[in-house]
């Protein structure tokens, strides 16, 4: 089994790469394409994968932060990224990992219930974000988001690191597990 390391490789020069994992082709895509165009000064790189372990024949950039896509609307997605998350290694969530949940505009579809991302998000003390990635608007909102992040995570912002970036992420959150 492949685990997905933060140091196993060695950081490019002014790049910061971030790993969108989901089912969803079509909207990881669009929400890559709304990340390469926001102004950013390094150089992004943004690899898509369906699920982990990623095939160890291709040679990667290192990975500065992982984003588990979850659709609201889909079993298969929700399965899909628990079990990804058993090929990534545990310091991997000391601030560079992120769980985007996207489909709860329209709830009556959906197939997950929140607190099942919710909970799912507390065991692995990683932060939790809801977007509509079908609406433009709030998938460019989304895009500027994830740069910002990417940038922290891969040590570009002076005075901030991946685990302040979760510190401040995790103390605006809402609801503690015990009130679900």
């Amino acid at each position: 089994m492949s685990v997905l390391r933060p140091m196993d490789k060695l950081p490019g020069l002014n790049t910061a790469t971030i790993l969108l994992v989901g089912t969803e082709d079509a909207l990881l895509q669009q929400l890559a394409d709304s990340m390469l165009k926001e102004d950013c000064a390094s150089e992004l790189k943004v690899h898509l994968a369906n699920s982990l372990p990623l095939p160890s024949s291709v040679t990667r950039p290192r990975i500065d932060l992982i984003v588990f896509v979850i659709n609201l609307h889909s079993k298969h997605s929700l399965r899909n990224v628990e079990e990804s998350l058993h090929h990534v290694d545990a310091t991997f969530f000391l601030g560079k990992v992120s769980f985007l949940v996207t489909g709860a505009g329209r709830e009556s579809h959906c197939s997950i219930h929140r607190s099942t991302v919710v909970k799912l998000a507390h065991t692995y003390r990683s932060p939790l974000l809801f977007c509509d990635l079908e609406i433009e608007d709030f998938r460019a909102t989304m895009a500027q988001r994830l740069v910002r992040m990417l940038q922290i995570c891969a040590g570009h912002v002076p005075g901030v690191s991946a685990l302040n970036l979760l510190s401040l992420l995790r103390s605006s959150e809402n609801p503690s597990l015990e009130d679900l």
